[in-house]
């Protein structure tokens, strides 16, 4: 019996994909695999379906910017409770724990520059526990969540020769 993790990395490559395609890759019945995603939504292994947007060809387009941050711990919490209160921002979409200099890595998205650096300065730094953070304006993306987004769509190989 195939491994139904499988499944997962199916959808996580294209969300799209259907019960009936996924049965075809994967040899588990159809039903199976509809019961499977029911349940890890439910659970929620399956958090949200999403789709990777290329902003720079969008005329929307966003600022973003990486912010090291550096955390105080709190007794019996740790960095659990300021991680928390900085994921209830909007304007957070994403935070880790990390090793090394910095406690925290906060994604931040905005409409300008400013707008970012004023969400830093007047919402992030101002936070009880926070002993200091480093922005760092992303200037180009090359690749998101798996996918190239500009130059890598064609892949030519070279012809084998004898």
């Amino acid at each position: 019996m195939p491994d139904k993790s499988e499944i997962y990395k199916i959808l996580e490559k294209d969300s799209r994909t259907k019960p009936q395609q996924i049965s075809d890759m994967t040899g588990i019945p159809v039903t199976e695999v509809k019961n499977f995603i029911k349940k890890g939504e439910k659970n929620r292994s399956i958090l949200k379906y999403k789709a990777v947007i290329n902003w720079q060809k969008v005329e929307d387009d966003q600022v973003w910017a990486l912010i090291e941050v550096n955390v105080q711990p709190q007794r019996k919490v740790g960095f659990d409770s300021i991680a928390e209160r900085i994921y209830r921002f909007p304007q957070a979409r994403s935070v880790y724990l990390v090793s090394g200099t910095y406690d925290l890595s906060v994604l931040v998205s905005g409409k300008t520059m400013h707008e970012v650096a004023s969400f830093v300065s007047e919402k992030l730094a101002s936070l009880d526990g926070i002993k200091a953070t480093v922005t760092h304006f992303l200037l180009k993306k090359y690749k998101e969540d798996g996918e190239i987004l500009e130059g890598g769509e064609s892949v030519t190989r070279l012809p084998v020769t004898l």
